[in-house]
């Protein structure tokens, strides 16, 4: 009896292998397999045959490639799953294929898991596979990540060797907020540092793979998050004189109780739960995360497929038809503005018009660039324009709820996730043609420049302003039209009126907003410079501003350093507590989900940071 209570106590965990083609990610998974005595018995014996037959050299990554034209080409075609377990947990391993033509199975693979294990060749060193792994592992939400340098034995077991690749992809994985939990120098042909400490790497005295695995935390379900049940379908029972109605999903996050009130959105129709229903299974008054359902209502209204289930009272999805989204591109042909695709988000679907193309993210570099296209796997921020409103939320907020994928002639062609809902939009640029006034274009033209805002954010002490200074400058000498806003301009004058409080800086910021709209609908170049510190904030002043012309610009440093730099001895006041509501202190920071760039003034001059702004801008 114990051991059966073991057993049903005992958790699986998801973890994705990831790394490029012949890196050996199912090599050392095959390994893994044998030296944790996972096999199937005969399984070993009957693959070394089956080579031996062949004439072929044995590879333990045939352990896992099971169909034969994967085989023939020595490549993992799909995402293969493997399970195996040891005395604590049960392990679901999702090999993702490497090769960049199988891309789109290594996404789907890796969004279901819970960590990863990202795998490199020694010997080739960090690729451009490697980077773009990593980075869709961050966009995808995963932070347990263990990174592998495999093929040790063929790099003589050279601990420089390792610390080169480490040092490399280390630095990479640190610029999409990614901190390696371990990285290991293994061979996974000879098993070194798999499941045993190697002999041949003594100078190694880290954790083996199977350690670090049993280290991986498993992802709590978000039990105490707003009650989301995106609705799968209403069946209705006629038999036996059965009149139920039964709303049917699967809860993504929160509880529901009988007698709790739900709206579903975007109808906005409310009822009460009359009973909890679900299929050969006891009574229940509750329901949480993670579990497919059903409920029958106090009063019968219609609902249908695609909306929403939420609790009265608790924090509300957004509804519109029109967002802002991060997409990685899948599909065989590039996407244009003003294509069209089929947008599914939980159990809805829509059409979809791809509005403007904001920017796309090079993998390797990580730097945006300007571009009227997306091209197959590159990662841009795009704006939807949706045929009619759904419910949906922030991927921030609730990231179950805020994925999304663009599917074109019946196929998954990219995936993304949501991060924000935008206001439908005048074309204001289209009234002045139509009372004859001058137009942005024509003042653009006059100029020779495109009017834009540059909005600063970062904590005071950061260097917002010290950039902006040396960038209007540079701007100014090379003979564009530049202005900058900042608090010494803004703050005595225009809102000498406003203090620090939340709402304060609020309409602080919409003031702000309103005037740099204005300056860059004159062809100007605006560089504003304020903490803006709550993304709110920063969504609004975008929204006043326009998508076009609003660049958010994250001046990143940390705390530490901030109060270590305190030149105006600011913050060494608002220790004490004699300067109120100062961000960092006793106010919040909320750092962006997405700004355009990122300036980390530790790691970069002054200069390198305004270099960087004008490569974005291609002056």
């Amino acid at each position: 009896m114990a051991d059966i209570a073991k057993e049903e106590n005992r958790q699986d965990i998801r973890i994705v292998i990831a790394g490029h083609v012949d890196h050996g990610k199912s090599t050392v998974i095959g390994r893994l397999l044998l030296d944790t005595g996972s096999l199937p018995e005969g399984k070993l014996a009957q693959i070394k045959e089956k080579c031996r037959r062949t004439a072929r050299p044995f590879e333990y990554a045939f352990l896992l490639d099971a169909l034969k034209d994967e085989q023939a080409q020595g490549v993992t075609i799909d995402s293969a799953r493997c399970f195996f377990r040891t005395k604590n947990r049960n392990y679901i391993l999702i090999d993702a294929p490497g090769h960049t033509e199988f891309i789109r199975n290594m996404v789907s693979g890796a969004s279901r898991a819970e960590a990863a294990i990202v795998v490199l060749d020694a010997k080739e060193g960090v690729g451009e596979n490697s980077r773009r792994h990593g980075l869709y592992l961050s966009l995808l939400g995963i932070r347990q990540v263990c990174v592998l340098v495999n093929k040790m034995d063929l790099v003589g077991y050279e601990e420089c060797r390792f610390q080169e690749v480490s040092r490399h992809y280390t630095a990479f994985l640190r610029r999409i907020h990614i901190n390696p939990m371990s990285i290991i120098p293994v061979s996974g042909f000879l098993g070194d540092n798999i499941v045993h400490h190697s002999e041949n790497m003594r100078w190694y005295g880290g954790k083996t793979l199977l350690e670090t695995m049993e280290a991986f935390k498993n992802e709590e379900l978000p039990l105490d998050k707003p009650f989301r049940m995106p609705v799968q379908d209403v069946y209705k029972f006629t038999g036996d004189g059965d009149q139920r109605r039964i709303v049917a999903g699967t809860v993504a996050s929160g509880r529901l109780s009988v007698g709790e009130e739900v709206v579903f959105y975007p109808s906005g129709k409310k009822s009460g739960i009359r009973s909890i229903e679900g299929f050969h299974t006891p009574k229940k008054d509750m329901v949480t995360a993670g579990y497919s359902t059903g409920f029958t209502l106090r009063d019968q209204i219609y609902v249908k497929r695609g909306e929403l289930a939420v609790k009265t009272g608790e924090q509300p999805p957004c509804v519109g038809s029109r967002i802002r989204a991060t997409l990685f591109w899948l599909g065989k042909k590039p996407v244009k503005e003003g294509d069209q695709y089929l947008l599914k988000t939980g159990t809805a679907r829509t059409g979809a018009r791809v509005e403007k193309i904001l920017q796309i993210e090079d993998a390797g570099s990580l730097r945006f660039m300007a571009k009227d296209h997306i091209d197959r796997y590159e990662i841009a921020v795009c704006i939807l324009a949706l045929d009619r409103e759904i419910a949906f939320d922030t991927a921030a907020a609730f990231p179950s709820t805020g994925r999304f994928v663009l599917v074109s002639a019946y196929d998954i062609a990219g995936g993304g996730i949501i991060l924000e809902k935008l206001q439908e939009t005048a074309p204001q640029k289209d009234l002045y043609l139509a009372c004859g006034k001058v137009t942005f274009a024509e003042r653009c033209r006059a100029l020779g420049q495109k009017g834009t805002v540059l909005w600063f954010t970062g904590l005071s002490g950061a260097g917002k302003s010290t950039i902006a200074v040396e960038l209007e400058r540079e701007l100014v000498n090379r003979g564009r039209f530049a202005y900058r806003l900042d608090g010494d301009n803004i703050r005595s004058g225009l809102n000498s009126d406003l203090g620090f409080s939340i709402p304060d800086r609020k309409e602080n910021i919409r003031r702000i907003a309103e005037v740099a709209k204005l300056f860059c609908d004159s062809g100007t170049i605006v560089l504003v410079s304020f903490i803006t510190p709550l993304r709110r904030m920063r969504a609004q002043a975008r929204s006043i501003i326009g998508e076009a012309g609003f660049i958010e610009i994250y001046v990143k440093a940390s705390l530490e350093t901030c109060i270590e730099r305190d030149t105006k001895g600011l913050y060494a006041k608002a220790i004490k507590g004699e300067v109120k509501n100062f961000t960092g202190i006793s106010s919040p920071y909320e750092e962006p989900d997405c700004p355009t760039l990122v300036l980390d003034t530790e790691k970069n001059s002054v200069e390198d940071c305004v270099q960087s702004i004008l490569d974005y801008l291609k002056l």
